[in-house]
């Protein structure tokens, strides 16, 4: 068993040391993590610290690299402490987003007739809403702060899981194996716990690697806007909204943010594409 689980290891990073675009995805990913987890070691500076009399510096002015911002604090050492909070809520989001969705996916796709259709329905209504439009109004009725942006953010995003999941359903229902459970009278709870479930676990993993990078994106935009993170939290949307005034007459405030939050949303694009086209069996022919 432990000679298994090591080769399905190395399988892994072999398909992976196949394609350039996963592989510096996933690189990108490690970074990232590695600053979220020891961010106050390697920041050369704290993030909270405000001495004015070092406000907007430029970058590599005493010892500043990327500068410094309107109240004096360091850019870089506010990015690396941002970057804890972007994978908090990206990883969080997508995945209470995609708990959420796959109920109601699994739900509609399974059962189907009325409660399909008023599931479905409801998406559709969602649907025709701009998400972050969505996004801000929830934002507005539960209050600004980390939890709150999560919970916003996955009730705006369920209803992409809940589509997938009910396609991929619909499709396993017909499957001779599903088929023979119901004719042999399998309890329905016992069927899509033990036939339904497994067999939709690859494609709820790609949704989520897939969405990660629009929750992030998503977030620095309902931040920036000022029902997001609140100040003085470090996350890269209040960061812009800050140096907005500043755009230009101090460029580095908006700049390196925003290079982070490409970064970032590449890193996690390129390396669900690579999951996609590795895990989906569609896309390898099987």
């Amino acid at each position: 068993m432990k000679f298994k689980k090591k080769s399905k290891f190395k399988d892994f990073f072999r398909k992976l040391s196949k394609s350039w675009a996963g592989l510096l995805g996933f690189c990108i990913i490690i970074f990232l993590v590695v600053l979220s987890l020891f961010g106050q070691w390697i920041a050369p500076f704290d993030p909270m610290d405000a001495p004015l009399r070092d406000r907007l510096l430029p970058p590599f002015t005493d010892g500043h690299i990327l500068g410094t911002d309107q109240l004096g604090r360091d850019i870089l050492s506010r990015i690396i402490a941002g970057t804890k909070v972007s994978l908090i809520i990206g990883l969080a989001t997508a995945l209470l987003a995609g708990v959420i969705g796959t109920i109601i996916g699994v739900i509609a796709g399974y059962f189907r007739g009325w409660i399909d259709i008023v599931l479905m329905r409801i998406v559709d209504v969602q649907l025709s809403f701009p998400f972050i439009l969505l996004v801000l109004v929830i934002s507005a009725v539960l209050g600004a702060g980390l939890t709150n942006i999560i919970i916003s953010l996955a009730l705006a995003g369920w209803v992409i899981f809940a589509r997938v999941i009910r396609s991929e359903v619909l499709a396993l229902r017909e499957k001779e194996f599903i088929t023979a459970a119901i004719a042999t009278g399998v309890p329905k709870f016992e069927i899509l716990v033990r036939h339904i479930l497994p067999n939709i676990f690859t494609p709820i993993i790609i949704l989520i690697s897939l969405q990660m990078g629009t929750y992030i994106i998503a977030e620095a935009s309902v931040s920036f806007l000022g029902f997001g993170v609140q100040p003085p939290t470090p996350a890269w949307g209040n960061m812009l909204n800050e140096g907005k005034d500043y755009i230009f007459s101090s460029w580095w405030l908006i700049t390196f943010p925003g290079i982070a939050i490409i970064l970032t949303t590449l890193g996690v694009n390129l390396f669900g594409d690579w999951l996609r086209d590795t895990l989906d069996p569609e896309l390898k022919g099987e």
